[in-house]
């Protein structure tokens, strides 16, 4: 095929459990969506507190004949937690995905990477820009506002323990509100159940280890770190990108967003309206975009 096709109207996707092993022996988990054999297929890598359940709308709403690999990244969601804590960092990750591509003998995919997400595409680029078609970044770049940064710090890592998924989806609106201020209860429960399990004990916890938030680093990256990650994003040159920024992010600037966009020859940069950090890639913009974008790539 020339370019991914529609799927037919009302199609409900298959979803497949994977596991693997990573290099130092977790293992770990993706959920694979769609025709096995298609000659597309796009790796969805989420947030630092997410999981591969954030895609789901999105894959849902793009339509397309395509093969979807949405991960958990390690210590989130089905994947294993590294005991000692000292692997929750994104070259850490982004060395899972190669193990990940190996193990599913993936020559060539596109990436969509959602802020953390986003720089594990970039230093994946980096490593190996033979196997990647095609970049979709979303809300992220080679530098991060410190603001946002620190925003993120405040609410990730708790232990909160709800006592109802009521409760979970009230406290997930209050923290978030201003980034999809046009959500109402249904989307928050929504949210709260892709976002939280419950426990055995009836309750409700987020799905991911408290401390990830440790391998965020500092919240006021220096000079040296934001130098270094623009000399890597210099490296993605040769792959064709799509930026997506909320239009009120506070971790994308939208200078640095131009910015990007004017040292990428071939990139695009679309703004959501109404959103901030991160849009959730299900909404109408954000959908034709990508959809267009990956049908832009042709076939492998």
């Amino acid at each position: 095929m020339s370019e991914a096709a529609s799927l037919p109207a009302n199609t409900t996707l298959t979803k497949r459990d994977l596991f693997y092993t990573s290099h130092d022996g977790l293992t770990l988990y993706a959920a694979d969506y769609g025709p096995i054999d298609s000659d597309t297929v796009i790796l969805c890598m989420h947030g630092l507190t997410r999981n591969h359940k954030d895609f789901e709308p999105m894959i849902e709403g793009l339509g397309l004949k395509a093969r979807f690999i949405s991960v958990d990244v390690r210590g989130r969601g089905k994947s294993d937690r590294d005991p000692n804590g000292t692997t929750y960092q994104p070259p850490f990750y982004a060395q899972d995905m190669a193990t990940l591509m190996a193990h599913l003998n993936l020559d060539k995919v596109i990436l969509i990477g959602t802020s953390m997400g986003g720089l594990m595409a970039m230093l994946m680029a980096k490593a190996f820009p033979e196997k990647i078609r095609g970049i979709v970044m979303n809300d992220v770049g080679p530098e991060v506002n410190p603001a946002g940064l620190k925003r993120i710090a405040g609410y990730a890592g708790g232990n909160e323990i709800f006592d109802s998924w009521g409760d979970a989806a009230a406290a997930i609106g209050k923290t978030q509100a201003g980034v999809y201020p046009d959500y109402g209860a249904d989307d928050w429960m929504a949210f709260a159940r892709r976002t939280c399990v419950e426990q055995a004990d009836g309750k409700i916890v987020f799905d991911y280890d408290p401390v990830i938030v440790k391998g965020m680093g500092s919240t006021t990256p220096g000079w040296r770190v934001n130098f270094a990650m623009w000399r890597v994003f210099a490296a993605m040159k040769s792959i064709p990108l799509l930026i997506i920024r909320g239009e009120w992010s506070d971790i994308l600037a939208k200078k640095t967003a131009n910015r990007m966009l004017r040292r990428h020859k071939n990139s695009a940069l679309l703004t959501v309206p109404n959103r901030g950090h991160t849009p959730f890639l299900d909404e109408p913009h954000s959908l034709d975009a990508i959809r267009d974008f990956i049908r832009s790539l042709g076939s492998a």
